[in-house]
């Protein structure tokens, strides 16, 4: 399954593909899905929606970027934090 991303109105972001929520706190979300790692960043950021069963999550707030990154070109934990 391929990972499917909307945002809607820059204050809410569905991820379908999901397989595992990596981390998630008021300004950046990493959610992992089957080949893909994606990073959310925003403001004021929640989960309102986390079903793994399904392989959806969702977060509302200000979202301001998403980033998308391949599995192979996964970086130190220490280097993603501070970029």
């Amino acid at each position: 399954m391929s990972e499917l991303v909307s945002i809607e109105n820059q204050n809410l972001i569905v991820v379908k593909g999901a397989t595992k929520v990596c981390s998630s706190t008021q300004n950046q979300a990493v959610v992992l899905c089957d080949e893909t790692t994606i990073v959310i960043t925003g403001n004021e950021m929640e989960v309102k929606k986390l079903d793994l069963d399904n392989k959806e999550v969702c977060f509302s707030g200000k979202i301001n970027n998403v980033k998308f990154s391949n599995k192979s070109e996964k970086q130190p934990f220490l280097k993603r934090i501070f970029k």
